[in-house]
């Protein structure tokens, strides 16, 4: 039997995620997936994230399909994207790929009982090919740098101070305000931040940083997964349409409906 490891995100895995079976709140899209995989582990339950633009929240599971991974997702409206633990307790498969399907998952089952299943299953997974994040710079409007990072995890301290898309969701991990925008525990004050809302979700997960954000002083927004590809943030700045917008982000011009490269070029010419 594999050991079963809950955790909020791919990009906080430790060495304990090497064979188990790991029940994790990050979205199921590619770049989720390698990180868990690349981690070591035996199979992975994640989470849908609305599914979204071109399948993006699911699109790992076809992925990691092709090494023999045995992989699959809760319905966001199941339980708390970022929150693992919280998929253990009340998730429900809705999207699995043909090697969990071969140990017995099947849509609509608790994720308590997938993780009992896949921990039983001995298929050995391949390992996988190389697969790398990016941080890209899009723009510098009115002085301010525009970059897009295709996971939080891809932050830097020189994002002080920039306006970025950031292809993740846009949920707290595990509920956690020091979560929101953070680098090895250290907050990192954007000029605005946007993120994907993952479909929003149940309690209204895939939008919870943006009240923390304002907190802090920054604008934030999300933009709808089904108009932007999650876990690309060059995907908001192409097609992104705004879905939330903290109080911060309001006052500075934003509005749901709006293309979020429109609000993004609009905000160097502003001042909190």
């Amino acid at each position: 039997m594999h050991p079963v490891i809950a955790a909020e995100s791919v990009t906080e895995l430790g060495a304990s995620a090497r064979g188990a079976v790991l029940v994790v709140g990050s979205h199921a899209g590619v770049i989720a997936v390698y990180l868990g995989a690349a981690a070591g582990a035996h199979a992975l339950i994640l989470n849908d994230a609305g599914v979204g633009l071109e399948g993006a929240g699911i699109a790992g599971l076809a992925w990691l399909q092709g090494i023999g991974m045995a992989a699959c997702a809760v319905a966001h409206t199941s339980a708390r994207i970022g929150d693992g633990a919280d998929s253990l307790a009340r998730g429900v498969i809705s999207h699995c790929n043909h090697a969990a399907t071969q140990a017995g998952v099947r849509v609509g089952m608790a994720a308590c009982e997938a993780a009992k299943l896949l921990a039983a299953h001995e298929a050995l997974p391949g390992v996988p090919s190389p697969y790398r994040d990016g941080r890209y710079k899009l723009a510098v409007c009115g002085g301010v740098e525009v970059w897009a990072l295709d996971s939080v995890g891809k932050l830097v301290e020189a994002d002080e101070g920039r306006i970025l898309l950031i292809g993740s969701h846009g949920a707290l991990h595990g509920g956690r305000p020091d979560s929101a925008l953070n680098l090895h525990g250290r907050p990192i004050a954007a000029r605005a931040a946007l993120f994907n809302d993952a479909g929003v979700g149940i309690d209204a997960i895939g939008i919870t940083r943006l009240p923390e954000l304002a907190r802090r002083g920054i604008p934030a927004a999300t933009v709808d997964c089904m108009s932007a590809r999650i876990g690309e943030g060059r995907s908001m700045w192409e097609s992104g349409v705004l879905s939330h917008v903290n109080p911060l982000a309001a006052a500075q011009g934003a509005r749901p409906g709006q293309p979020a490269r429109e609000w993004v070029e609009s905000l160097p010419a502003l001042r909190l």
